[in-house]
């Protein structure tokens, strides 16, 4: 079309006309066409030949270099008198080698063992922890030790120090198996106090076996999680304490009532004392006989013969229960 317009052009017809007769309009007529793109790569002057880039990259991989990041292979070769381009080069060649990611060699470590232990009767497995309760001022803190029986939830032990060492933790577990008898499992989680060579010592010689929560898993240890959070949680909880005497009067007061008067939903609403002690069973019993003359006397107001699960007696307690096992009992 553009050269039947460029004739009519020629035959002295204007350039409205003559784009009207040939169907186009004339800013389609007047653009330029585009220039030739030339599709060849522009390879940079600069560019490394194929045998340049295969010296860099035994480099950074040589024994010597294998473990150390580009930017310092960069300059351990220049310290060598030696230069085989730039970091970016380096990082360039590594990434088309797909061997961009951490250069070192790291060590690996095995997975933490889940902690699966189970207590049937009271006695078989303790666990215990160190709180922090706040001083009269600030930055000043008194460490409760407490040890409780996980079947139970019954508290063996409860002290209050000044500080915190695996010594008066050795002095405490020694107290506590005077009292209620040597266990067969001690757990706790991977404070100082826990791991230390005292209290590790001890257990050691009393054939009681060690169990430790996994770094940074609160819900290895969940018995002495609970417990404090019923001691710190509790309207009569201070502040502070006045004096390392305040502070052990009230945990022992605290103690007294958990075990004693404390009817713990876990245990279906028996006091870890009677757990504990091996009373619970009677309790039961008797609200049982409550209940069934309830029933007698107020039929209709009952749909079930049977007794609110909420007040059955304690099964096995768990520490990280095996799924296979928690799937079998429910079926």
């Amino acid at each position: 079309m553009n050269h039947a317009y460029r004739e009519l052009l020629d035959a002295k017809i204007s350039t409205r006309e003559a784009a009207g007769l040939v169907g186009l309009s004339r800013t389609t007529i007047y653009r330029k066409p585009p220039s030739p793109v030339d599709q060849s790569p522009v390879v940079p002057p600069n560019k490394l030949s194929p045998d340049e880039r295969a010296e860099v990259l035994a480099a950074l991989n040589s024994p010597e270099f294998v473990d150390l990041a580009p930017q310092q292979v960069y300059t351990k070769l220049l310290d060598e008198g030696i230069y085989l381009g730039s970091v970016s080069t380096f990082y360039r060649i590594l990434k088309d080698n797909k061997q961009v990611a951490e250069r070192r060699r790291l060590a690996t470590h095995p997975a933490r063992t889940v902690p699966e232990l189970v207590a049937t009767k009271p006695g078989q497995v303790l666990s215990w922890d160190i709180t922090k309760l706040a001083g009269p001022v600030k930055g000043k803190y008194f460490d409760c030790y407490v040890m409780i029986d996980i079947h139970s939830r019954f508290i063996v032990g409860a002290h209050v120090h000044a500080t915190e060492s695996g010594t008066l933790a050795v002095e405490m577990m020694k107290e506590i198996f005077g009292i209620h008898g040597i266990p067969n499992v001690v757990h706790a989680d991977r404070g100082t106090s826990m791991t230390s060579k005292t209290v590790a010592g001890l257990l050691s010689d009393l054939e009681v076996t060690r169990s430790h929560s996994r770094p940074r898993v609160s819900n290895d240890n969940p018995y002495s999680e609970a417990l404090f959070k019923s001691l710190k949680y509790g309207p009569e909880f201070p502040d502070r304490f006045a004096s390392l005497a305040d502070a052990r009067a009230f945990i022992s007061g605290f103690v007294d009532w958990y075990n004693h008067d404390h009817q713990h939903s876990g245990i279906g609403f028996h006091t870890p004392a009677n757990v504990h002690y091996g009373f619970a069973k009677a309790v039961a019993m008797k609200r049982s006989q409550t209940l069934a003359a309830a029933r007698a006397t107020h039929s209709n107001r009952f749909t079930t013969t049977t007794d609110p699960k909420i007040l059955a007696l304690p099964g096995p307690a768990w520490i990280n229960e095996p799924k296979k096992t928690a799937e079998a009992q429910a079926a």
